[in-house]
């Protein structure tokens, strides 16, 4: 077929050709993060062959520790953060980039030129899995800097994700590739290794509108608010329930992983906003996850919410912001916004599902039935 010949830059390149003109800084950029993305699937794929793997030109590394979310840091962590700052910070693209794995954006060195664009990355998603060799990825978001700005500050990152240039992520595991999307469709390219080159082996991607599959972490069940119960159980009530049908549960925690499932096959994700007052705002990044995500999904046909608002419409307010996460087949995402609006509309204020041990149904408060 004629799109197997079609490597990544040169998808590039006739893309912007296809839209009426060229911007050479957007498509060096874009190919400094798939060659970021080369190192990185070859230091993931080697797992303890050799540890720490170091690439060319990333001459020292952190010892790990805990970033600034409180995690614990995976040396592999470090790594594909240093891959990605060396192999863009010297082209002439950027005036500056933010990630997962530093507090603060990073200050292009003064030796270098500075570009029109902001990269924000979360280098290693999913790294919590690499014990298991689960697939991990690179998820990465193209921000347009403010007019004038060489040396930008934290707001100048503060951009909703509306407003995002390019956006897509990486997959390492049995096959790497890249998924991304520049506004206008999905394109996902496998990484041939014979000739070192990303592939384009998925034009076109859209996620199917039929879903008989949802991914969520069941062992926070206790935490979820009522609207998220209420979708949960009734997937689980299966053909005998008001679905219809029957559902499979998945949850791999690697929202690469989990994302490009749904590419293919459909189905809702969901890492929702739950009681406990530390998760309460959230628990995925916006800028550098939960952004660039739903502009994925979003161009594929699919739709990303918090469950009371469209991802990509939310005002970042500090560069490490967390979101609530509902992503997948359309109608299965406006569903569960439904059912969060119908729950802060007051109705179907308590829910209790019998896959928790109790009766599944919907309990008006005794307050609200008292003449």
């Amino acid at each position: 077929m004629p799109h197997r010949r079609t490597t990544f830059s040169r998808f590039i390149i006739e893309d912007q050709r296809r839209r009426g003109g060229s911007d050479t800084e957007l498509t060096a950029l874009l190919n400094d993060v798939q060659t970021a993305c080369k190192f990185i699937a070859t230091a993931v794929a080697r797992g303890s062959l050799k540890q720490p793997y170091t690439p060319i030109g990333v001459e020292t590394v952190a010892a790990p520790g805990v970033n600034v979310h409180g995690e614990m840091q995976k040396p592999l962590d470090l790594i594909a953060n240093e891959i990605f700052l060396r192999n863009c910070e010297f082209g002439g693209q950027v005036c500056g980039m933010a990630s997962e794995e530093m507090e603060e954006p990073y200050v292009i060195p003064a030796q270098f030129p500075r570009g029109r664009y902001l990269l924000v990355f979360d280098p290693l998603d999913g790294s919590s899995n690499l014990d298991v060799n689960v697939t991990v990825g690179t998820i990465f978001s193209i921000l347009r800097a403010p007019e004038g700005v060489t040396e930008p500050t934290v707001e100048d990152f503060l951009q909703p994700g509306t407003q995002q240039v390019a956006a897509g992520f990486a997959l390492y595991g049995p096959v790497d590739m890249i998924i991304t999307t520049f506004g206008e469709g999905v394109h996902g390219f496998t990484l041939d290794r014979e000739v070192g080159a990303y592939t384009l082996t998925h034009p076109n991607m859209r996620i199917p509108e039929k879903a008989c599959e949802f991914a969520i972490n069941a062992s926070n069940e206790r935490f979820w608010e009522p609207p998220v119960r209420r979708y949960v159980e009734e997937c689980i009530e299966g053909k005998t329930g008001p679905r219809g049908q029957d559902f499979n549960m998945r949850w791999v925690a690697s929202l690469v992983a989990e994302v490009y499932r749904i590419l293919i096959r459909g189905g809702l994700f969901m890492y929702p906003r739950d009681t406990r007052p530390s998760c309460k705002p959230g628990r995925l990044r916006l800028l550098y996850e939960a952004n660039p995500i739903a502009m994925v999904v979003e161009q594929a046909g699919g739709a990303a919410s918090t469950g009371r608002q469209r991802i990509l419409d939310i005002k970042p307010e500090s560069l490490h912001q967390r979101v609530p996460l509902i992503l997948g087949s359309k109608a299965e995402v406006e569903r569960l916004d439904r059912y969060h609006a119908a729950y802060d509309r007051g109705e179907d204020l308590k829910f209790e599902a019998p896959l928790f041990g109790t009766r599944s149904v919907f309990i008006t408060p005794v307050s609200a039935t008292q003449d």
